[in-house]
């Protein structure tokens, strides 16, 4: 299983000068590959292939006066920058072929120097490294100090380089992860939870727990209102846009580490004390044309279930999502008889079967548990972890035993 541990760097004045520089060629590289493959198109020939493109975008355009620039990187961030738009190519006519999962892709369009994120990537062949004490080498960049939060569980193959609208420099390393060793890392238990989303809590758990919404938009949307009211006075190409634009950037990013910081605490709680987990599929597009839409988003459901699925694989747990239409909210947990659907402003509710009074949330996670199948694990039977696919994703900051630092 691959994941990415992404770590923030520190470069000096010099260094960020080089960055920008192999920010530049790379994008030049990648959008003189669209271009030759629209020119190929338009004048109905074959695709040219990576080698050649290589050959006459790279290796021969070196030589020449128009892009001699190009051999003040290195060669590796150039090669990759090829394979992205091939990538791009791929995934784009996967697509029009309906063969790739999810929306329909556009083509490839060209890059801009004016774009919000920038990154380059190096693999093992570009000979980066981490020095002894504690640096980034790159090549033709230098030394880069780095924050190490965590430890790095193995080998990295290969690292970007990203630059965020914030202005901020991260380090994304690739790591391939031992599946088995990882299971041995997990205690095991005999638990299983289900998991009731919403909006006035964030989750309640089948065992009756509440967890209140953070809500971190609605939060700092009193500072993001006057940073996006400033940034708006200014005037269009100036410097002091640029300064209020970073501001706007950098309000916004404060709230995404703050609500991934929160899914990454959470969703690792409740894999490691229970090995089964349930959860509802919610048509979280549906629900963003609401007039709830700003409170879905600012919950990110679908960033916490893709964490929780993630892991699950990686440390052998079970993760189960049952069908977004099954009326967990209009039936009995108790004797199991569908009660009909109820308004939002109706929090509890009595069954009119068995009289049980419900708790509207806590008995939608009951049901979510039993139609998973996970509601006899609370008598102590084991879960047997099922196959669910590996995602790559970012790791959080707050995880599993450490141990020493990177450095």
């Amino acid at each position: 299983m691959q994941l990415r541990y992404s770590f923030r760097i520190y470069p000096d004045a010099g260094q960020r000068v080089a960055l920008a520089r192999a920010f530049g060629c790379a994008r030049v590289v990648f959008n003189d590959a669209v271009r030759a493959r629209e020119d190929a198109r338009k004048a109905d020939r074959p695709f040219p292939k990576a080698g050649e493109l290589s050959t006459r975008l790279i290796t021969e355009a070196k030589r020449t006066m128009e892009r001699s620039w190009l051999g003040e990187v290195s060669a590796v961030v150039l090669q990759q920058s090829l394979r992205d738009a091939e990538a791009a190519y791929k995934n784009f006519f996967a697509s029009l072929k309906g063969t790739r999962k999810g929306p329909r892709l556009g083509a490839p369009r060209f890059r801009s120097r004016k774009d919000a994120r920038q990154s380059i990537r190096f693999t093992t062949n570009a000979r980066w490294n981490i020095t002894d004490t504690g640096r980034l080498s790159l090549p033709k960049i230098g030394a880069v100090k780095v924050k190490w939060s965590r430890t790095l569980p193995a080998t990295p193959t290969s690292v970007t380089v990203i630059k965020d609208s914030a202005g901020r420099f991260f380090a994304s390393f690739v790591i391939d992860t031992d599946s088995a060793e990882d299971a041995t890392r997990m205690p095991a238990t005999d638990q299983s939870v289900g998991i009731d989303l919403g909006l006035t809590h964030f989750a309640v758990l089948s065992t009756g727990e509440k967890i209140d919404s953070p809500r971190f938009l609605r939060r700092a949307e009193k500072k993001l209102k006057r940073a996006q009211r400033e940034l708006s006075r200014k005037q269009k190409g100036s410097k002091n846009r640029e300064k209020a634009r970073l501001n706007v950037a950098r309000v916004h990013a404060k709230v995404t580490d703050a609500r991934k910081e929160f899914h990454h605490q959470l969703s690792t709680r409740l894999i490691s004390e229970n090995q089964g987990i349930a959860v509802e599929d919610l048509t979280v597009k549906g629900l963003a044309r609401t007039k709830l839409a700003k409170s879905v988003h600012d919950a990110g459901w679908t960033a916490f279930v893709n964490m929780l699925e993630y892991k699950a694989a990686r440390y052998g747990r079970t993760l189960i999502k049952i069908g977004r239409f099954e009326p967990t909210s209009q039936t009995c947990s108790t004797c199991g008889v569908k009660d009909g659907p109820k308004p939002l402003n109706i929090r509890e509710w009595t069954c009119t079967a068995c009289g049980t009074l419900h708790d509207r949330d806590h008995n939608a996670a009951l049901n979510v548990q039993q139609a998973a199948g996970l509601a006899v694990t609370a008598c102590g039977a084991p879960v047997r972890p099922g196959a669910i696919p590996a995602q790559r994703e970012e790791t959080g900051s707050h995880g599993f035993p450490t141990g020493n630092r990177a450095a």
